[in-house]
């Protein structure tokens, strides 16, 4: 019997599906604390060793991998700054889009020695936390998602079932398939069939396939 679990990070400014964007699977350092230090890197903040280093096209390469060109007049620095300003300002929708950019790698970030990490769970995480502490669904499955794994935060499945059922109860379809998985197999909570096939049910209804894979696969 296979049952599925969904493995997306879902945000209005970017959805991830799993397929072929997921990080490195480099387990993350457990934090009490996590912080948010000024970690975008523009290319005027590129350290000189490495600026010195790199070709014109090779630094290009680099503004791309801080965030993908976009239709308009702004830089790819000014979209991403107006974000963090809006995020900062407490909006829930910015705070989880730029928690999205932190966690592919979008938003390059920097080591305290200066190196350029691939990707960054740790703020990824910190920013869901401040959009799901404000009921924000897509980042309550987020920060859910993260927990499960242990990506950016200690893994704590009670913590991630928390999530997902916050973040179900509104209506999130991905939470609620996880929410399912969760009982099925017994994770943060006590194994209860009947409450997976409850929330894989809720979540077919809104025509997730997974969902209904799950529940397939339990008769």
């Amino acid at each position: 019997m296979n049952i599925l679990i969904a493995a997306l990070l879902s945000a209005s400014l970017l959805i991830l599906t799993g397929c072929g964007e997921k990080p490195p699977a480099s387990p993350p350092k457990p934090q009490t604390e996590t912080k948010l230090p000024d970690e975008f890197t523009s290319e005027k903040q590129i350290p000189s060793v490495l600026e010195e280093a790199l070709t014109p096209e090779e630094k290009s390469d680099i503004m791309k991998q801080i965030m993908p060109a976009q239709a308009g007049d702004s830089t790819p620095e000014e979209k991403f700054l107006q974000l963090r300003k809006d995020a900062e300002a407490g909006d829930p929708k910015a705070q989880t889009g730029l928690g999205v950019m932190y966690y592919t790698g979008e938003a390059i970030s920097k080591d305290a020695a200066g190196n350029i990490l691939s990707n960054d769970p740790a703020t990824a995480a910190a920013w869901f936390h401040r959009a799901a502490a404000q009921g924000y669904a897509p980042a309550q499955f987020n920060l859910g998602l993260m927990y499960a794994n242990g990506e950016g935060v200690p893994k704590d499945s009670a913590k991630a079932v928390e999530l997902f059922r916050k973040s179900a109860d509104q209506g999130n379809v991905d939470a609620q398939n996880n929410l399912g998985v969760m009982h099925y197999a017994g994770e943060g909570v006590p194994r209860d069939e009947a409450k997976a096939r409850e929330w894989f049910n809720k979540a077919a209804a809104q025509g997730n396939t997974d969902a209904q894979a799950n529940l397939d696969a339990m008769k």
